[in-house]
């Protein structure tokens, strides 16, 4: 049995006041599919021409490993040159990945390949971050720390987006004092007899393709999975709503800080603990047995 999904609206274009009105306020997901169709950055941006302007930058890579204790937040597992990593995308699958790289900052001449959309958003210039990944690499499903509402731009390829609202986080084993869902739950064909609070978990599904934009409102999970090599860009902008924001302000003061002093405090049994509680509090408070 799969997962609960519906397949997100999808619009050609879309007005700044439609927008806010059917999506923004209400909180609902939306894939624009030509809303970058004037940036140079539709007819310029490949893997390739990512290599010609930025392949002598060392990027930060990251795979699919699980956390450990003895790596700090968001720690990069390798790094390589941008040249040799989309060699390697081009050739053949691989597990790395690129993650909340600000490669505008690294390669101005990128900034002038976008252009931020007025869709009535707020958007903050200084964090557009790119994101770069191989056939069939995958992001754990996860949420993002400052509950910022994303416009996620994908380029060269192909890319399935699994997201969720906030409230169906009761239903996805959440790893308490973190961001993520139990990373070892594979959301492209999650095993439903292990994992049985899933089939209660209501969801949406797309496809991006070059030049696309999803639109992903505040505090919704997020799991992607590259079907081809290719790579992405989130314009974000802060919470609308006060509660959201009081979330965001509490990860960024406290509960990061809380976890990594946990972590150095007592180990790997600080990772195990989270990881079961993930399912027993789950499965508790569903009144599932076991």
């Amino acid at each position: 049995m799969p997962l609960n999904l519906q397949e997100i609206p999808r619009l050609k274009t879309i007005s700044k006041d439609d927008f806010v009105k059917n999506y923004l306020k209400p909180q609902r997901p939306v894939v624009i599919e030509k809303l970058t169709e004037d940036w140079p950055a539709f007819e310029k941006w490949n893997l390739e021409y990512i290599k010609k302007v930025a392949g002598d930058k060392t990027v930060p890579l990251y795979d699919d490993r699980p956390v450990k204790h003895d790596e700090g937040f968001n720690e990069a597992h390798a790094e390589m040159k941008m040249a040799d990593y989309v060699d390697l995308l081009i050739e053949k699958p691989t597990n790395f990945r690129i993650f909340l790289y600000n490669i505008m900052q690294e390669v101005p001449s990128l900034q002038t390949d976008f252009k931020f959309p007025k869709l009535g958003m707020k958007l903050i210039k200084g964090l557009p971050m790119m994101f770069f990944g191989g056939t069939d690499a995958k992001v754990f499903m996860h949420y993002d720390i400052d509950f910022t509402n994303i416009l996620h731009f994908h380029f060269h390829g192909k890319k399935r987006c699994v997201i969720f609202p906030p409230d169906q986080s009761p239903y996805l084993y959440r790893v308490p004092h973190s961001l993520i869902a139990r990373e070892d739950i594979d959301f492209s064909n999650p095993d439903l007899e292990k994992w049985p609070a899933l089939k209660q978990a209501q969801g949406f599904v797309c496809e991006l393709n070059h030049g696309e934009m999803l639109y992903m409102p505040e505090g919704y999970w997020h799991y992607m999975h590259y079907l081809t090599p290719g790579f992405s860009i989130s314009l974000r902008s802060y919470p609308r709503k006060i509660k959201n924001l009081g979330k965001a302000l509490y990860n960024l003061l406290f509960m990061r800080y809380y976890d990594n002093f946990m972590r150095k405090r007592k180990g790997q049994d600080w990772i195990n603990y989270k990881n079961e509680q993930a399912v027993l509090k789950t499965h508790k408070d569903l009144n599932i047995k076991e």
